[in-house]
């Protein structure tokens, strides 16, 4: 089970950080409606997704999906925007971990 929420989770996080991407795409480089319409629809899957979570609990799934999307905001920052974390981004992320993993899955 661990391992299909964990799956879930990067799922989820490729969808909102992807969508989000396309719609600063669309709006802040002037891409057009498209992206701006492919960023929506790529929202609306992350909310699916998340859906698809094993545990029952709204709170408790958004709470740690934050960080994960944390960590997942930054891996693609790194990999399409060039940015380079430093040792505080890193720290942080590894907090954001352990905290998705015990609100997740110390049970």
């Amino acid at each position: 089970m661990t391992g299909r929420s964990i799956a879930l989770f990067i799922a989820a996080a490729l969808a909102e950080i992807g969508g989000a991407y396309l719609v600063w795409l669309g709006i802040k480089e002037h891409k057009g409606v498209a992206f701006v319409a492919l960023g929506a629809m790529a929202l609306t899957a992350y909310g699916v997704v998340a859906a698809f979570q094993p545990s029952n609990e709204f709170g408790r799934v958004l709470a740690a999906y934050g960080g994960v999307f944390i960590v997942g905001s930054l891996l693609w920052g790194v990999v399409f925007d060039g940015f380079r974390p430093d040792r505080f981004d890193l720290i942080g992320a590894l907090v954001c971990l352990t905290g998705v993993g015990i609100i997740m899955y110390s049970r």
